[in-house]
């Protein structure tokens, strides 16, 4: 009772009487909002969201092949990666499903398979490795944005080795980074022994959210960004909200709105600003990845040092309006609506890799309609060496019965001779 009491008290006293202002617009209005999940069949027609699990396999292979010094590889060499690759089932099966990027011949020994890039894949490496040459800053810059947003401006290194590739950056980023060696980054050590990766903020900067640069442009890009800023909904075809969930919604879009690189440590977690701060938290996050999506269980490990909540991917569920969630090859991914339906009307920053892993998803595509076409031949083939036998087996058929008439002829003529000389 007196715990029950306590957990009341914490919830509806106020929590900061130093300023009773900011206590005030922190109230606890908690709709239980539980809707079942609505599918949107625009979503399953995005080839880079649907393909996103094979897609990160398939570069990563063909990064494995583009840094040989030979350019090619024996199946021997990845044969035993499938977990570090995340593919389920045989490698070499995984290449092969693949013609249009992975070439396979014979070693120059044993006869064991192996493996080099087509030239439309080899070409298309050099193209990603320019691109990213060009637009490194770009790149780098969304690391590190990401890390500002954490509580203590640092993530572990192995956190961000894991989200690497929803960054755009190469698998080996923090073995050779210039922005470490020259300091726009710090290795820096953490809790338990592990080290991590800090950066900082300029004394007169000031880091503006995806949110805040769509308010600004609403306003004409005037002045600072409004304190109180609505999230961008799109609702799905067919999903309806109930009446009280409505109103809750709108009483929400109206909160005040925390920077998700803003100070957080005063805000009560039992509050509707404090959800509308993870919901932003999570939003700008989406904005920073290549795609707009992760798939959902990488982002638990980001729980603890971005300041959310135990349970935080129900914000996914009670924001279908923001968040998409896409149920693909056993996977849950999380798609950020708004940079696949506003078009033009946000400001949401094409990431400059995006149309290069696009083209890779065109030769996926390709390569399923050349296995298709050789499918196709391989019937083909037996089909035509069935008739051929059929015709041969006719043919004989009829070669026979010919030689038996004749046969049969020449016996009745033998015994009309016969039967002639004996008269």
């Amino acid at each position: 009772m007196a715990l029950l009491a306590m957990r009341r008290l914490r919830r509806w006293a106020p929590c900061y009487p130093g300023n009773l202002a900011f206590s005030h617009t922190q109230k606890s209005n908690y709709v239980d909002v539980r809707m079942k999940w609505k599918k949107d069949p625009f979503y399953d027609t995005v080839d880079i969201l649907i393909r996103a699990k094979e897609l990160k396999s398939l570069i990563s292979l063909k990064n494995i092949i583009a840094n040989e010094p030979t350019g090619c590889i024996p199946v021997s060499t990845v044969s035993k990666l499938d977990r570090i690759l995340e593919i389920s089932g045989r490698v070499a099966s995984f290449l092969r499903k693949y013609p249009a990027v992975f070439e396979e011949f014979t070693g120059p020994q044993y006869n064991h398979p192996w493996f080099k890039l087509t030239q439309e894949a080899a070409d298309l490496d050099r193209k990603e490795r320019e691109l990213y040459a060009a637009h490194r800053l770009e790149i780098v810059d969304r690391l590190r944005k990401l890390i500002l947003m954490s509580r203590e401006k640092r993530l572990p290194l192995r956190i961000v080795q894991g989200m690497l590739w929803y960054l755009g950056l190469p698998e080996d980023y923090l073995k050779s980074s210039e922005e470490i060696q020259n300091g726009y980054f710090q290795i820096v050590g953490m809790q338990d022994g592990e080290q991590g990766l800090s950066a900082s903020i300029g004394p007169n900067e000031e880091v503006i959210s995806v949110l805040q640069r769509n308010a600004m442009q609403l306003n004409g890009n005037i002045g600072s960004p409004p304190s109180v800023i609505r999230f961008p909904l799109f609702p799905s075809k067919g999903l309806r909200l109930k009446q009280k969930i409505e109103i809750w919604l709108e009483e929400f879009q109206k909160l005040q709105y925390v920077s998700p690189y803003e100070d957080f440590s005063t805000l009560d977690p039992n509050s509707d600003i404090s959800e509308k701060r993870v919901v932003g938290v999570l939003h700008e996050l989406l904005c920073l990845f290549f795609d707009n999506s992760a798939e959902r269980r990488k982002l638990l490990c980001l729980k603890k040092h971005l300041g959310l909540p135990q349970k935080f991917h129900k914000a996914f569920e009670r924001h279908p309006h923001v968040f998409y969630l896409l149920l693909k090859n056993k996977s849950c991914f999380v798609v950020l609506k708004e940079a696949y339906c506003a078009n033009s009307a946000t400001a949401i920053e094409t990431h400059p890799l995006f149309n290069v892993r696009n083209e890779y998803v065109r030769l996926m595509r390709k390569s399923e309609n050349i296995l298709r076409s050789r499918r196709g031949l391989k019937i083909f083939d037996e089909a035509s060496h069935r008739n051929h036998d059929e015709s041969l087996s006719s043919s004989n058929t009829k070669l026979c019965c010919a030689e038996r008439e004749k046969i049969s002829d020449l016996f009745e003529r033998g015994i009309n001779n016969s039967k002639r000389y004996a008269l």
